[in-house]
């Protein structure tokens, strides 16, 4: 009963963007974690790329997230965000500085999960905001953020598994070059979007 309260208070107070449909998760409940990194010059690009530090994804990938999150939180964990919808414009500037399909996808062609909403770069801290330890940063561009790569200690292996569990539960999918993508089982269903983000 937790769980189902827990969850019809999130839904109700969704923040909706009926012009993509997307919503906001800043109002979840339990919470999550945010570092939004495109919203800092901490990235791979090394500029800012977003003018707020905001997470919007679809509806039902929004409620998916929610119920993972629930799920981490009985374990004594929960999701921390560092990216969710991404405009098209800023794939442009992603692919301009990093052309390589392995970790950036090309937005001229079918373009990023993360522009139609539906795709989550996340990891887990502790229910207490303490780092739990993936084996790499996030956005690190090489072998060691693979996950089938298993040479790492015990400790790591086990949160990775953790994570991708969890989240596999839940209806999302990996992608083997980033430990910490996530895309939603649906994804191909919602349009390519190039909203900006909401952020007066």
């Amino acid at each position: 009963m937790k769980v189902v309260a827990s969850l019809f208070s999130f839904l109700f107070s969704l923040m909706s963007f009926p012009q993509d449909n997307l919503v906001d998760l800043a109002n979840s409940n339990p919470p999550f974690d945010y570092e939004i990194r495109y919203a800092t010059s901490n990235n791979f690009i090394g500029e800012v790329l977003y003018d707020c530090s905001v997470c919007l994804l679809q509806p039902e990938v929004a409620e998916a997230l929610q119920q993972a999150n629930q799920y981490f939180c009985e374990k004594g964990y929960r999701i921390k965000l560092y990216d969710c919808y991404r405009p098209l414009d800023v794939q442009k500037k992603m692919w301009a500085k990093v052309p390589r399909p392995t970790y950036v996808a090309n937005p001229y062609g079918k373009g990023s999960i993360h522009n139609r909403g539906a795709a989550v770069d996340i990891t887990l801290v502790t229910i207490d905001g303490c780092y739990v330890d993936m084996g790499t940063d996030y956005d690190f561009f090489g072998r060691e953020a693979h996950i089938d790569n298993y040479n790492f200690p015990k400790e790591i292996l086990a949160n990775r598994d953790l994570l991708i569990q969890g989240m596999r539960k839940h209806g999302f999918q990996t992608v083997r070059t980033e430990w910490w993508h996530y895309s939603f089982r649906k994804n191909r269903s919602f349009a390519t979007m190039n909203t900006p983000l909401p952020c007066d």
